[in-house]
């Protein structure tokens, strides 16, 4: 049986890509990458979102492709509505995918690629979607659309990029994995259809706060008082971390927010129960309370 220090080790190495599911997410977003840029004129793309920052979690979807259009676009889009650069992309993606895998967002286009997820959350090592995002350069910025306001708008995924770097190396090079562990547990199917975060990001971006005082060198200890955190704070406004963006906490109402509260600080007490266990001596009754909070990814053994 493992200690509880091995078994969150073990936990947090399942959350990460093996080669294998490395090798398809490369074939996958560089099979779109090739596509998007037969159709329109691109100055760059690049990989941006949770997959780029290393803090996605399993089961692996919607790596997001940051597709900079090229001066030569920007009559074609930039002044009109943001659904019509949308839509085209959609039709360029629809044309290779089908209609079927094809979703258009708020702010980008999803493909699917139709994996399934088998009952322990595993694809057979697949990636099962991608985001596709198009923009245009503002000078070290970018803006996107977002159809949901009916506007442009700013942001700067480099920025967040770099602020997550900062914190992993704040944090002793554990907070990507703490953060991919709260992520697991948000998608976890006990909540339902609903996750109680939403979108993902916000966890990351409140976990940039929420964690705070340095690696203590519990892994128990320190979810605990993640969720703990978390809970204490959800109800508030999470302003973009670029600081041009809307805010990230905008997709979550009071009712979600006041849900979302409620299941933080179940998976906050569940967490104290493990602790306790484990301080008892009963660890394998609190490898399987740590089980129970995160799902099959969590070793019980």
């Amino acid at each position: 049986m493992p200690t509880l220090d091995e078994a969150f080790r073990k936990f947090k190495s399942r959350l990460e890509l093996n080669e294998r599911e490395q090798k398809n997410a490369i074939n996958r977003h560089t099979e779109v990458r090739e596509h998007v840029r037969s159709r329109f004129a691109i100055s760059r793309d690049f990989l941006t979102g949770s997959y780029a920052r290393h803090t996605k979690t399993k089961p692996l979807k919607d790596i997001d492709i940051f597709f900079v259009l090229a001066e030569s676009e920007r009559k074609k889009y930039r002044d009109k509505a943001p659904s019509e650069v949308l839509d085209d992309f959609h039709s360029a993606l629809v044309d290779k995918y089908g209609k079927d895998a094809v979703r258009k967002q708020g702010r980008s286009v999803n493909v699917d690629f139709g994996v399934v997820v088998d009952s322990d959350d595993n694809t057979d090592y697949r990636v099962l979607s991608v985001d596709v995002v198009p923009a245009f350069a503002d000078g070290t910025n970018y803006e996107i659309p977002n159809t949901d306001t009916g506007k442009w708008m700013k942001t700067n995924p480099e920025i967040h990029a770099q602020q997550a770097k900062d914190a992993h190396q704040a944090y002793s090079n554990e907070w990507k994995g703490l953060v991919r562990m709260v992520k697991y547990w948000n998608n976890n199917a006990k909540h339902g259809k609903d996750k109680p975060v939403k979108p993902s990001f916000l966890i990351e971006v409140m976990a940039m706060q929420c964690l705070h005082g340095g690696w203590q060198g519990r892994f128990d200890y320190e979810i605990q008082g993640f969720f703990s955190s978390l809970a204490d704070h959800i109800e508030h406004d999470w302003p973009d971390p670029a600081g041009m963006g809307s805010p990230v906490s905008d997709g979550m109402d009071a009712r979600r927010k006041a849900r979302a509260k409620v299941l933080l600080q179940g998976a906050s007490r569940e967490a104290s129960n493990a602790i306790h266990l484990s301080r008892k001596g009963q660890n394998g009754e609190a490898l399987k309370a740590w089980r129970q909070i995160f799902g099959t990814k969590f070793p019980s053994s």
